[in-house]
């Protein structure tokens, strides 16, 4: 497994589900992106949920936790969400929900935050007992009192079990949390999603999440319609993608569902992806 900053990285993956193809790209016509990932006969195209885990300075830290297995039969549909693989993903790299000391979560939207929680006995618990759950506090008021675009996205027992047992710790604004891990704040997808940046003297990996959530989204118009501020999105990518290359940083996307980790290098067309690759060929 790669290291960088005192960690050791691992992929954690946390199950399938399926998205429609129209709303992940926009104003990207179809025969323009169904080249790069195709859809199936209900316009839905295949998304990974994929969280990274630092393990490293006393602390074993996952970013993200994909939807968890709250949902009722219509909903598993609509998404095609396939079985919760994040325990089992944990148990193959060594570790337990109880193990996990940290879980940074990008944002509250359902493919990120729905593991957080299970439903035990018939009450919604927290899945990591023992962790502390980081979060931008703009963003919790936002998930409390959704705007009518997001709020299919929120869900409750996401987050309200969390901020009941005091597991729940809020930021203003980006930063480094712990030794080598910085949060970027992001306000185009979403208000106050927090990309999560890990380096070291080897270099340095950028968790993307729904910045970036596939490779096909380095394009600037390239946009999901899912995002409150379009434009916005647009602006971010651009100074994102030229600071990640001018400093030679790795991307690690979550949703791809081939690729985990690029780097980038520019061409006549603008900045784009080298061929993706797995985490352990990382650096």
């Amino acid at each position: 497994m790669p290291q960088i900053g005192g960690y050791t990285l691992h992929t954690i993956e946390c199950g399938r589900f399926r998205l429609d193809g129209g709303a992940m790209f926009g104003i990207i016509p179809q025969v323009l992106w169904a080249r790069k990932i195709p859809p199936d006969n209900r316009n839905r195209i295949p998304m990974c949920m994929r969280s990274l885990l630092l393990e490293g300075s006393s602390r074993i830290v996952i970013i993200d936790v994909g939807a968890g297995d709250k949902y009722d039969a219509r909903f598993r549909n609509i998404y095609a969400l396939e079985e919760n693989t994040l325990l089992s993903s944990l148990a193959k790299a060594g570790f337990s929900a109880d193990d996990v000391t940290d879980v940074i979560l990008t944002h509250l939207h359902f493919d990120h935050a729905g593991g957080t929680t299970y439903l035990r006995s018939g009450q919604i618990e927290p899945v990591f007992r023992n962790a502390v759950y980081h979060l931008q506090l703009d963003h919790l008021k936002e998930a409390r009192k959704p705007n009518i675009r997001e709020q299919a996205s929120f869900f409750s027992d996401n987050f309200e079990p969390l901020i009941a047992t005091g597991q729940l710790k809020t930021y203003q604004g980006g930063g480094e949390i712990f030794p080598g891990v910085e949060l970027l704040i992001m306000n185009g997808h979403t208000t106050a999603q927090q990309l999560v940046k890990i380096s070291g003297k080897e270099g340095a990996v950028v968790f993307c999440a729904d910045l970036l959530p596939t490779i096909h989204h380095l394009r600037g118009p390239w946009v999901m319609a899912f995002d409150v501020r379009p434009l916005v999105t647009v602006k971010e990518k651009e100074g994102f993608l030229r600071q990640a290359l001018a400093e030679g940083w790795q991307l690690f996307f979550e949703h791809d569902p081939e690729a985990v980790v690029a780097s980038l290098h520019e061409t006549e067309r603008g900045i784009v992806a080298h061929t993706p690759r797995p985490l352990h060929d990382l650096l």
